[in-house]
C-alpha cells in the first residue's frame, strides 16, 4: 500500500550520542544516506527493527519492554536522561516522543530522513468479500482507504495500538501477539481457522 522516499541527503549527528529508530525503513534510509550511523549505539523500538541494525553492522543498546510510542518515551525518560537521543524518523509519526519528552526534562533531536507515499490501485483490485486485511502502520491504512471503501465485511489485523486508531469505526480488528509482519499472519491465519 505504501512506498518510501528517502528525503535527507546526510544525516546530522551534531550532539548526539545515541540514535533511535521506530522502523526497519529507518534503519534502511540511514544506511543509504550514510553508513556512519553504525558508529552510534542505538535504540530500536521492535524487534524486527533491532534484528536490521544487527544485520547491517550496528549495535542495539536497548529495546524497549513494550513495543509502543508511549512505552518507548517513558522508558527513555528513565534509562536514558543522560544521553544526547537523535530519532531518525518518517515525516509523519504516530506519538509525538519530543513533546512528551520535553516535558520529562529530555531533548530529543529529530532528524525527517525519510517520507512514505501510497501506491494508486485501480478500483477493482480491492480484496473481496470477507477479506482479512493486515496493516503495519496508520500509513497502511490511510493509504487502503485512499484506494478503497471499507466494507463492513472486512477484518483487519493491526501490528499495535497506535495503528489499532486509525481504522474506521465499527471495524472488526484483532491485535497482533507482536509488533512484527509475522505475527501479524500468524493472527490472521488463526482468524480464518477459527472461522
Amino acid at each position: 500500500m505504501i512506498r518510501f522516499e528517502i528525503i535527507a541527503d546526510r544525516i546530522d549527528y551534531q550532539g548526539c550520542d545515541t540514535l533511535i529508530f521506530t522502523s526497519k525503513e529507518a534503519v534502511r534510509s540511514a544506511e543509504a544516506i550514510d553508513p556512519g550511523w553504525k558508529g552510534y549505539p542505538a535504540v530500536a523500538i521492535g524487534p524486527a527493527t533491532a534484528q536490521r541494525i544487527r544485520e547491517l553492522g550496528g549495535r542495539v543498546l536497548y529495546q524497549p519492554r513494550e513495543f509502543y510510542g508511549e512505552i518507548l518515551a517513558a522508558d527513555l525518560t528513565e534509562l536514558f536522561r543522560e544521553r544526547k537521543l537523535l530519532y531518525l524518523r518518517p515525516e509523519k509519526v504516530s506519538f509525538d516522543s519530543k513533546t512528551f519528552l520535553s516535558r520529562a526534562g529530555i531533548e530529543l533531536k529529530e532528524q525527517v530522513i525519510y517520507r512514505t507515499g501510497c501506491r494508486q490501485y485501480r478500483p477493482e483490485e480491492a480484496p473481496p468479500d470477507g477479506a482479512i486485511i493486515v496493516f503495519t502502520s496508520p500509513s497502511t491504512i490511510h493509504c487502503f482507504l485512499k484506494n478503497f471503501s471499507w466494507r463492513e465485511s472486512y477484518r483487519a489485523v493491526v501490528i499495535g495500538r497506535a495503528t489499532l486508531k486509525h481504522l474506521p469505526a465499527g471495524a472488526r480488528v484483532a491485535v497482533a501477539e507482536a509488533p512484527s509482519i509475522a505475527a501479524c499472519i500468524v493472527r490472521a491465519h488463526a482468524w480464518a481457522k477459527a472461522e
